[in-house]
């Protein structure tokens, strides 16, 4: 599979969240072509601030592969990183990190700061970029498109006090 095979795996489980009131952010980890660990924001769901699809995909891995190292897998994310994502993905020591929609307030993977490929670290990220990214940001703006449309309708319909 391509990496655009994987992000559109992964905007499907973006989808997911969205189902259950989340962020819609996904994400799934490959090594040698198999599907090792995936998941997809839950943070109001398990009221869990560390939640993000990111560690949901690595801690999925991590117990699929018996090992809290990751070498030789990639993962592949609808949004940039933050940088407790990108924090774990250099300690896990995942290869190669392809994401789709660039996020200009929180990234650690290029936007705001890159902390995968820091030089004084003892281990850098590949990192792959934009890759359906138009698609991964629309599914973004839809659902706060969507989010606050719903807040302005609750407004609307309280009584005046």
């Amino acid at each position: 599979m391509t990496d655009e095979d994987w992000m559109q795996y992964a905007i499907n489980l973006a989808a997911r969240a969205e189902q259950q009131g989340e962020v819609p952010v996904g994400a799934v980890l490959v090594k040698d072509g198999q599907i090792v660990g995936e998941g997809w924001n839950q943070m109001i769901s398990l009221n869990d601030p560390s939640a993000h699809a990111e560690m949901q995909a690595i801690r999925a891995a991590a117990g699929t592969l018996t090992n809290y190292r990751l070498p030789g897998c990639t993962l592949y994310v609808t949004l940039e990183p933050c940088s407790m994502c990108a924090g774990a993905m250099v300690h896990s020591r995942i290869q190669r990190l392809v994401f789709g929609a660039p996020d200009a307030k929180t990234g650690a993977a290029g936007s705001v700061l890159n902390l995968l490929q820091h030089q004084r670290f003892n281990h850098q990220v590949e990192l792959s970029g934009g890759v359906l990214a138009e698609q991964c940001a629309a599914q973004l703006s839809g659902f706060f498109q969507r989010r606050r449309a719903e807040q302005k309708a609750l407004k609307r319909a309280q009584p005046a006090s």
